[in-house]
């Protein structure tokens, strides 16, 4: 892969979409292509629903679940470990990157995502490093909500079917016992609570090319998004150098 180097000023890309959809795979790539930071935001919510199950708080006290997310330590850091990870995520100082993909986090993190205060404080944080790196960060309501005035939005999505056939194939592969349907329920009931919960549900930016992943392989996703985000970003340059009267 040839990397570039992010526009002379500060750049952000935003990149949402549904479960399995192929934007995380897309946002870690794109960053590295770019030379730019990598945040994926899933990772903070999984990371205050590990700690509120970890301190035995009632996923349904709002209340204590927002005030720990206002408080707790949570670091994101570039890999540290040579074990497949694309970052390393600490708690309180303990490492706990590959229990954020537990099933018990897993079942949890969609109605911890929901609280308006849990989303309030953790979009303060993605803000603050927004605003000193250029970054490629994805999520959920980045383009919508967390940074409205993104370079760049990508709003990435696949059939559910495709998505779970994703996510399956992946569990299997790291020897967990599930099946296709289960997964294929679960990727339902987690889109169905992402739309329709009521601070910052699940939506495309109206400004953001929608990029459907359900037909496409690894490869192909990422010469397709490679195309779409060289051509948006040398047009941003193209702009930027005009705005300095620079032909």
């Amino acid at each position: 892969m040839t990397q570039r180097n992010c526009c002379s000023k500060r750049i952000t890309i935003a990149i949402d979409g549904p479960a399995a959809s192929g934007k995380s795979t897309i946002g870690y790539y794109l960053a590295g292509y770019l030379a730019c930071l990598y945040l994926d935001t899933g990772v903070l919510y999984r990371a205050v629903t590990w700690a509120v199950q970890d301190q035995d708080i009632p996923v349904e006290d709002e209340t204590r679940v927002t005030r720990l997310a206002e408080e707790v330590n949570i670091e994101v850091l570039p890999p540290t470990e040579s074990d497949g990870r694309q970052y390393t995520v600490r708690v309180a100082g303990q490492d706990v990157t590959w229990e954020l993909r537990s099933p018990q986090v897993e079942r949890a993190v969609s109605p911890v995502s929901a609280y308006r205060g849990v989303r309030a404080a953790l979009t303060h944080r993605m803000r603050e490093i927004a605003r000193q790196h250029s970054v490629v960060m994805v999520g959920r309501d980045i383009g919508t909500v967390v940074l409205p005035d993104a370079n760049i939005k990508l709003f990435v999505d696949a059939s559910a079917e495709e998505r779970a056939r994703r996510r399956y194939l992946e569990l299997k592969q790291k020897g967990k016992d599930v099946t296709y349907e289960e997964v294929l329920k679960g990727i339902r009931r987690r889109d169905t609570i992402d739309s329709q919960r009521e601070a910052a549900p699940l939506r495309a930016a109206a400004d953001a090319i929608l990029f459907d992943t359900t037909a496409l392989d690894i490869e192909e996703m990422m010469a397709a998004a490679t195309r779409l985000v060289k051509s948006k970003h040398d047009r941003i340059g193209a702009i930027e150098g005009a705005e300095h009267g620079q032909v």
